[in-house]
């Protein structure tokens, strides 16, 4: 993540006008923004807030830490005791019970699911890990393989009954993971945690992805940066600057092909797997930025843009008036454009090179 921090410089000039208007109202300084640094889930956060409401950073911390845990128990693929391994785990297709958390983010996978003609499917994980992706086991598997594993796959072998607050599997073998919306997810959580505390401006960054909300102090707005699509070894580095103009809450997640590939035979073959096809994808769009107001929302959609890819993508980003920046790469050029509802959009501007 990539910001501007005006704060610096204004403290420079508080203590001459303190001097100046001390004798008539005394001298109240601008709050300072507040941060916070963590590492969960397998990525690190960083998070900013100011408010004129007195807010300790512990109690702040002591908050996210005890949300964080909540999520992790519910959510993560990588513990054995989560409610989210237990079902992938169980073979049963009875009805199971299941949190409100969990069934708001089926029905957000189902209703991106829908709209991608099935490209995005959090079922994926099997061919995930067929691909060997998860333990960094990369190869090519083979037809009888893919299709094998295929077979167990597909949200709609997934069923939800809402008044029940339960789900069930209707094929033994179908496995969930909310990781293609899980950062999102979360940011959802950490901001709301601040609002909650009476905070409504602040800055909440989860492995790259983030919210957005008010102005900083004296009321500059927030500045953002959409990265640059380049390997993990190159570092981090900005593309696009963006001011952020809408006060309401902005979201911003991305997706991208560049931080997990491999080569084989002279083909790279990135981690975003069509399930439509059992492969990952081959087109040259590298990353989706989405801009949105549900975090979780816009972080499934950055994902479900990448397995469509640019023609398609765009497709469905304007029919579905989603605000989108696309970077394709060409060579060893890279090429953005935007979607039709970005480009009109009031909520952004960009730093156009």
């Amino acid at each position: 993540m990539f910001r501007k921090n005006s704060v610096r410089h204004f403290m420079r000039r508080v203590p001459m006008m303190c001097l100046t208007l001390f004798l008539i109202s005394g001298c109240t300084q601008q709050p300072e923004i507040k941060k916070v640094d963590g590492f969960a889930q397998g990525t690190t956060y960083h998070i900013s807030w100011w408010s004129d409401k007195p807010v300790s950073i512990e109690q702040v911390n002591k908050q996210f830490s005890k949300e964080l845990a909540i999520i992790d128990r519910e959510f993560s693929t990588y513990r054995d005791d989560s409610y989210i391994s237990k079902f992938n785990k169980s073979q049963s297709t009875d009805w199971q019970p299941a949190s409100d958390d969990f069934i708001d983010l089926l029905h957000i996978a189902q209703m991106v699911n829908k709209k991608t003609d099935g490209c995005y499917d959090p079922t994926v994980g099997p061919l995930f890990n067929l691909w060997g992706f998860k333990k960094d086991v990369l190869h090519v598997p083979s037809d009888e393989q893919i299709s094998a594993v295929r077979s167990e796959l597909g949200l709609d072998k997934i069923q939800i009954d809402e008044k029940g607050k339960r789900i069930r599997k209707t094929q033994p073998g179908v496995q969930l993971d909310f990781s293609s919306m899980g950062e999102g997810y979360t940011i959802g959580k950490l901001s709301k945690i601040l609002e909650d505390d009476g905070i409504s401006d602040y800055l909440v960054e989860f492995g790259g992805d983030m919210k957005i909300r008010g102005h900083k102090p004296g009321g500059q707005k927030w500045r953002i940066a959409i990265e640059k699509p380049i390997s993990q070894k190159e570092g981090r580095q900005p593309y696009q600057l963006v001011t952020i103009n809408e006060e309401n809450g902005v979201t911003l997640d991305t997706s991208g092909t560049y931080h997990h590939s491999f080569d084989e035979n002279g083909k790279e073959y990135p981690h975003i797997l069509d399930l439509r096809t059992g492969a990952p994808v081959s087109h040259n769009l590298v990353s989706a930025s989405v801009f949105g107001s549900v975090p979780a929302v816009s972080d499934a959609w950055a994902t479900a843009m990448l397995c469509l890819g640019p023609k398609e993508g765009a497709e469905v980003a304007n029919k579905e008036q989603l605000e989108v920046f696309f970077i394709q790469k060409e060579g060893d050029q890279f090429k953005n454009f935007e979607s039709l509802a970005l480009k009109n959009s009031p909520r952004v501007a960009f730093d156009h090179k």
